[in-house]
């Protein structure tokens, strides 16, 4: 008896062990001394603000008011920040739209991996977070989540979902839609794509950017940048 109580206490022992070791914290740069010493190395490395680089761009920062699946302000500011390649592709994307009559609409873009960890302790359906055991594209500050708006009439054209929507419906390449949800979906996908930035499979308002590899996960808040 003793040896199978032994036995089971040593099975869930690994368990735990393997469990902790999956969800181990990867590393992260949380220093601001260290963020500024990454970008006097590499110019790149900066994160920039997008309405202050493209003042024609729409703001929507979701995460700093309670509209958002969280139901909670998560941002102190509504500002949204990417790294320099990011902010320059945005630029011409916004060129590219505002010649159609449109323009890009940002939800989010750098997301401090503090509130990555806090996303995915309240999200349902963790399909539609990030693991904090890997980080966020948007933690590496090359991910944003955008949609495109009228120029004539300020709102957003239509699309399948509301941005952060849980449902299949979600998804870049879901059917059936309307010819002009289908339309409007696809012309933000080719566009972004011809600037290097890429559409998440199941989100059709995330797009990461091509390279964000070389880029390091960080947890500096708005208010130090």
């Amino acid at each position: 008896m003793k040896i199978r109580i032994f036995l089971f206490s040593l099975f869930f022992s690994a368990c735990a062990f393997a469990q902790t070791k999956s969800i181990q914290k990867p590393v992260v740069i949380s220093s601001y001394s260290q963020y500024r010493a990454s970008v006097k190395a590499n110019p790149d490395n900066e994160l920039i603000e997008i309405k202050k680089s493209i003042p024609n761009i729409t703001l929507d920062i979701r995460y700093a008011t309670k509209n958002n699946f969280m139901q909670q302000v998560m941002y102190k500011q509504a500002r949204a920040f990417a790294r320099k390649p990011v902010v320059e592709a945005l630029k011409k994307i916004q060129r590219a739209l505002n010649k159609k009559g449109y323009g890009l609409k940002i939800f989010d873009g750098y997301r401090p991996y503090a509130i990555t960890i806090a996303f995915y302790q309240k999200a349902s359906d963790k399909n539609f977070v990030a693991n904090p055991a890997k980080g966020s594209k948007h933690n590496r500050g090359c991910a944003i989540d955008l949609t495109i708006v009228n120029l004539k009439t300020n709102k957003d054209v239509a699309m399948a979902t509301p941005y952060d929507s849980f449902l299949p419906a979600a998804a870049a390449n879901y059917e059936p839609v309307s010819n002009e949800v289908r339309k409007n979906r696809q012309l933000l996908i080719n566009t972004m794509k011809k600037f290097k930035m890429n559409v998440l499979e199941n989100e059709w308002w995330h797009y990461d950017f091509s390279g964000w590899q070389g880029y390091e996960l960080m947890d500096i808040p708005f208010e130090k940048l």
